[in-house]
């Protein structure tokens, strides 16, 4: 015997409940419902003109046409924010596994060697592709990367500049502006003072202990910074760049010409904007500031059996442990994101980087 008690059960109110319903708010009909809900004047009381309906593969063509009379231009919006392609076997087996579902570095080493050499290779990643000796398992975001650069070179500053008081950081105009935000709102309770202006014109003073820049610039434009290296460089003062990261992959990296820290946002390498966000931000800089440099470090060493191991290293820094004397109040970290970023490049290699890297580009 048939029936269809099961389907009405499941896929909406059932024609007694409808009338139930409607005999409760004193309505007759769900017409005479809808008459007295929709304002007239928005009320279409006209029938649809549709179009005859078409089969499926003579949509395909009429959409084909359509897209033809598209007009391509190049896109420089994103301001650090660009769609991105995410490998179908990263999303599966690491955004999908929730044996990956944490933000934050492993703190139980015995157990987690695989998410240490996840970790380790996105920091080896980033070392190659910026110059720089040392990295860190990632930071929150692009801006407060750039912010903890700041804050890391003005503690580190020698006895001469705190006896001058080098109290100035200069800015320049170029830098992303949610990443100049985040600096004013971190810089001032410091008693920091930045500086933004255009970075060729910009002369170096001696109570000036650092500078930020963009490469590739906010508007695209790659300068020949060598002058402005030259001039920071002479005047004792350390330089921050903020770079794409996929850029570099073509662009010389600014580790081979002078940078002191480098910074920015892994989101190109294969992570949804998602809005916003969230995404992992990188942070290159010097083995010298290995003492001062924030976030947390992923070392190789070796176990009681003489086995090499994975652990975080140098943890005297952090938060955790010196509490108000730690270099930074950062006290974690994108993990998730950062595996995702350095899977995305062992997927696609140093060739593949390029390839992409050209094909953005052209």
């Amino acid at each position: 015997m048939k029936t269809d008690s099961f389907s009405l059960r499941h896929n909406g109110p059932r024609p007694e409940k409808i009338q139930e319903m409607l005999k409760t708010i004193s309505v007759n009909s769900l017409d005479e419902l809808i008459d007295q809900t929709i304002p007239a004047d928005i009320k279409l009381t006209s029938e649809l003109q549709l179009n005859n309906a078409i089969c499926e593969s003579d949509y395909s063509e009429h959409i084909s046409k359509l897209s033809q009379k598209n007009k391509v231009f190049k896109s420089y919006i994103g301001l650090g924010y660009h769609p991105a392609t995410l490998p179908a076997v990263i999303q599966r087996n690491i955004f999908e596994n929730p044996g990956w579902y944490t933000a934050y570095t492993p703190y139980q080493a015995e157990i987690s060697q695989g998410r240490l050499e996840a970790l380790l290779n996105y920091q080896t990643m980033v070392t190659d592709l910026t110059g720089l000796e040392l990295t860190n398992a990632s930071l929150l975001d692009e801006g407060t990367a750039a912010a903890e650069a700041m804050l890391m070179l003005f503690n580190s500053r020698s006895k001469e500049q705190v006896k001058r008081n080098a109290v100035k950081f200069f800015v320049s105009v170029e830098v992303l502006p949610q990443t100049i935000s985040v600096l004013k709102t971190r810089s001032n309770p410091l008693g920091i003072e930045l500086i933004i202006g255009n970075h060729e014109t910009f002369e170096f003073t001696s109570d000036v202990f650092g500078a930020i820049i963009q490469y590739p610039a906010m508007n695209g434009e790659i300068y020949d910074y060598s002058d402005f290296v030259t001039k920071a460089k002479n005047n004792d003062s350390k330089l921050v760049v903020a770079a794409d990261l996929l850029s570099i992959a073509l662009l010389t990296p600014p580790g081979e010409w002078g940078a002191d820290v480098v910074v920015g946002t892994t989101q190109r390498f294969g992570i949804p904007m998602g809005y916003g966000g969230p995404h992992a931000a990188y942070f290159a800089t010097k083995e010298e500031y290995k003492r001062a440099i924030p976030g947390r470090i992923i070392g190789v060493t070796i176990d009681a059996d003489g086995n090499r191991a994975l652990r975080m290293a140098l943890q005297t820094r952090e938060q955790h442990i010196k509490r108000e004397k730690a270099t930074s109040n950062i006290c974690t970290s994108q993990v998730l994101l950062a595996v995702m970023a350095g899977m995305y490049t062992v997927y696609h290699g140093e060739s593949g980087l390029k390839y992409i890297a050209n094909k953005i580009h052209n």
